[in-house]
């Protein structure tokens, strides 16, 4: 029905963006890996599902189409609403939600605040064949990619003679922000933190 929103950004939280388009505000609801993603920009172009039950009609936000289509993905599964979906994205990103499904891995997805063990078994039973050979192959490979860069920027930090724990913490924020970044300007950010 409204597949994206572009505007300005009136206000933002944790949990709800509004966006103003044309002189409307709409208020769409969000999960945190998006909220990370949006907060410091003002010109706003974000994927939407509007979700329609009886009694109202509820806009959710997505930084990208991959968290949306996860999204109605885990809103198709019974007993998973809306909140408990956004929920998981705003714990896992989508690649770790495959990963978790793709592996069999209950007590990942358990990790979830409000995800007990039959839930994250459903979600794993009623996702694992929607998940593509090809998706398999490129969620891997970017965890690879981010792993690897991580390790190369950990150990290339560590030994001038940074702690590891300030080092590991921000090495993650930064790559969490910019998943695409390389491992020149992964270092120089951190530089510029610690």
């Amino acid at each position: 029905m409204i597949s994206f929103l572009k505007g300005n950004k009136v206000e933002i939280d944790p949990a709800k963006v509004i966006i103003d388009i044309n002189g409307i505000g709409y208020k769409v609801n969000i999960s945190l890996r998006t909220y990370s993603k949006i907060k410091d920009l003002d010109d706003l172009y974000i994927y939407t599902h509007l979700h329609v039950k009886e009694d109202s009609h509820t806009l959710y936000g997505f930084y990208n189409k991959m968290e949306r289509k996860t999204f109605l993905d885990l809103v198709s599964i019974s007993g998973v609403g809306p909140s408990t979906a956004v929920m998981i994205l705003s714990s896992l990103s989508a690649d770790e939600l495959k990963l978790a499904i793709i592996d069999s891995d209950v007590n990942k997805i358990k990790s979830v605040k409000g995800i007990g063990q039959k839930t994250a078994e459903r979600i794993i039973l009623e996702l694992k064949d929607k998940i593509s050979l090809d998706d398999i192959e490129n969620v891997k490979l970017s965890q690879n990619i981010g792993n690897t860069i991580r390790d190369e920027a950990l150990s290339a930090l560590s030994s001038l003679g940074i702690s590891k724990n300030v080092v590991e913490r921000h090495i993650d924020s930064i790559i969490d922000k910019n998943d695409d970044i390389n491992l020149e300007d992964l270092i120089k950010e951190v530089l510029k933190r610690s």
